[in-house]
């Protein structure tokens, strides 16, 4: 009777941790929503920067989708030229690309902001164009200073829209929220993090109620508008 209790305790044991080792790793993954589950109106800009026929916001997002489905390698390095290597890169490598999709150039916005309002970027000490688009604290301020600020405020689930950027505790790590949505209507993160080099998904997780947020923006660069669309 004993040797059946403990190999029942065994085999489950070795069940639970087979099982939350496959979901840490990916391959195991909850069922996801969409804001249309929620009866949450989705916002879609009026700017279509590329002029592809895809709205900015939602150009964004998918800008992020396409970089987490090549699950990069996490690498922090210098760059000469500013960009790393297709592959690899670091939690502000997702905002710039998924931003690139859209058609903007978010180092020479970086660069030419840090280039007029010197003063606002305190911790800058020597400009650098190669470097200073990858950090999360000038990313912070040239988000404040030239997009739509939002609420930090997750249990405001509703206000997170897909492609909105957010930037975390201590400007250590920035990300870009998903179109899906956990089964309690909280959005996905898609970031990057030196543990998701080694996951066999992309870089969509749910997330959010593990960090916390000090930075919410949607990019609405200044006289533009939005418009709402209920899907």
């Amino acid at each position: 009777m004993y040797k059946k209790v403990l190999l029942f305790f065994l085999g489950w044991t070795i069940l639970c941790i087979g099982y939350f080792s496959l979901k840490y790793m990916g391959i195991i993954k909850e069922k996801t929503y969409t804001n249309g589950d929620f009866q949450i109106e989705t916002v879609y800009s009026e700017v279509d920067y590329n002029s592809n026929g895809i709205d900015d916001y939602t150009d964004i997002v998918n800008g992020a989708i396409l970089e987490g489905k090549k699950r990069p390698k996490y690498k922090s390095a210098y760059y000469e030229g500013g960009y790393p290597p297709e592959g690899i890169g670091v939690c502000t490598d997702v905002v710039w690309r998924a931003l690139k999709h859209a058609g903007y150039d978010l180092k020479s916005l970086v660069e030419e902001d840090i280039k007029n309002n010197k003063e606002a970027y305190t911790k800058i000490t020597t400009i650098d164009s190669n470097i200073d688009f990858r950090r999360v604290y000038n990313l912070h301020v040239f988000l404040e200073r030239n997009t739509l600020s939002l609420t930090t405020d997750i249990t405001q689930f509703r206000e997170f829209q897909p492609g909105d950027i957010l930037i975390f505790e201590g400007d250590k790590h920035i990300g870009i929220v998903s179109n899906k949505r956990n089964k309690k209507g909280r959005p996905y993160l898609i970031h990057h993090t030196p543990r998701m080099t080694n996951r066999w998904n992309d870089l969509e997780e749910d997330v959010l109620g593990s960090y916390k947020i000090i930075g919410h923006y949607r990019f609405q660069l200044k006289n533009e508008k939005t418009i709402e669309i209920e899907q």
